[in-house]
């Protein structure tokens, strides 16, 4: 190969869905083109969402992308999940301008993956290189990777990035047979609550799993009505437009499990899962009807029912949410990393940091220990 260049191309529909794809693998639908496509398309992205897609490319020696970052420059902090605004408010404090800045990333989407999209994995170093590039030579306040997978941390601390460390709560699948094979493996009490809170939630209910061309305009539209209740009780206002469930429906239905709860044949609320190489992906769900722990029902236990049946690894169901333990998912460690350019600013922030490393992980071990899981293996009695 020549000499290294780096390009910004006008967005994720730029580039070819087969030449984004080579770079991003399979394993991860949220950076695959489709995905990241699909925002753009619908609206999600552009206009004035405050995310404008430059995806970051280095060429091979034919023009073929060798190295992607899926990069858009952001005028707000919106929609991304990992908190910088007290960031944000120190720099314009200091007369800085904090924004826009650069973010590297699965908009949305609160999902560890990778963020240096790599055909030739030997050009990390110099895709990080190009981002910053981008950065310095735009006058951009910082660069911003988040929820990157864990085997890229090493290559943006050998760049001098700094990593901020956060919490999710997984569920991981030990072989099981079963959702009561599952359930063996937890203390009795904990086994008991959560029988009754199945029991409980699914009442005078019929839950549906739906794939591909199950999924009609019909169960979209329903889908919409849940998605715009909760999003507009968390966030203010939606961030997915009508349109971007049309068509990833269009696109990629195949991997795509939504989960529907209807009462006489109404759907009432839905859980919305992407499912990727060895994980099932939990992102939106939304009710019409207040109905006790079914929330915990559509999002976490048929969602483990579903990792169970397809033979996959892993549920991930999304940020924060303590409140998953008591049902299966354990704390797990989640990683951003950061770009600051102004050494003064770069300071005050690697403090914070290490700050705040040393409490997330004394959290995530205090909350390590409140898993349902049996103790010393004893077989269940119930």
């Amino acid at each position: 190969m020549t000499a290294l260049s780096a390009r910004i191309a006008s967005g994720v529909v730029a580039i070819a869905a087969k030449d984004w794809n080579a770079c991003a693998g399979e394993g991860n639908p949220f950076v695959g083109h489709d995905f990241l496509a699909a925002l753009e398309t619908s609206g999600s992205v552009g206009g004035r969402s405050g995310w404008q897609a430059l995806p970051i490319v280095i060429d091979d020696d034919d023009g073929t992308p060798a190295a992607i970052a899926p990069a858009y420059a952001k005028s707000h902090s919106q929609g991304e999940y990992v908190f910088d605004r007290a960031w944000a408010d120190a720099w314009e404090r200091a007369g800085g301008r904090y924004y826009p800045k650069l973010q590297l990333c699965a908009p949305f989407s609160p999902v560890p993956g990778p963020r240096l999209l790599l055909r030739d994995p030997t050009l990390a170093p110099a895709l990080i290189a190009a981002v910053e590039a981008v950065t310095d030579q735009s006058g951009l306040s910082s660069a911003h990777a988040t929820f990157i997978a864990p085997d890229e941390v090493a290559a943006f601390e050998a760049a001098g990035w700094l990593i901020r460390q956060g919490t999710q709560f997984h569920w991981r699948n030990a072989g099981y047979a079963s959702f009561d094979d599952f359930l063996a493996a937890l203390a009795s009490r904990k086994r008991k609550a959560i029988r009754k809170e199945r029991a409980a939630a699914v009442e005078g209910l019929t839950i549906r799993h739906l794939s591909g061309a199950e999924i009609t305009p019909a169960h979209w539209d329903a889908f919409w009505v849940f998605y715009q209740d909760t999003g507009s009780r968390k966030w203010g206002q939606p961030y997915l437009t009508r349109g971007f469930f049309d068509t990833i429906g269009a696109t990629m239905g195949d991997r795509i499990l939504l989960i529907l709860a209807e009462r006489d044949g109404v759907p009432i609320a839905g859980a919305l899962n992407l499912i990727g190489e060895d994980t099932l992906y939990g992102r939106y769900w939304g009710a019409t009807e207040e109905v006790p722990f079914l929330h915990f029902e559509l999002c976490y236990y048929q969602a483990i029912d579903a990792a169970i049946a397809r033979g996959l690894q892993t549920v991930e169901a999304g940020a924060q949410g303590e409140h998953k333990l008591a049902r299966g998912y354990a704390p797990v460690a989640t990683y951003s990393a950061h770009y600051i350019p102004d050494a003064g600013f770069r300071r005050a922030i690697a403090d914070f940091l290490e700050r705040e490393r040393e409490a997330v992980a004394a959290d995530r071990d205090y909350l390590g220990e409140l898993t349902p899981f049996r103790r010393g293996g004893a077989s269940p009695s119930d």
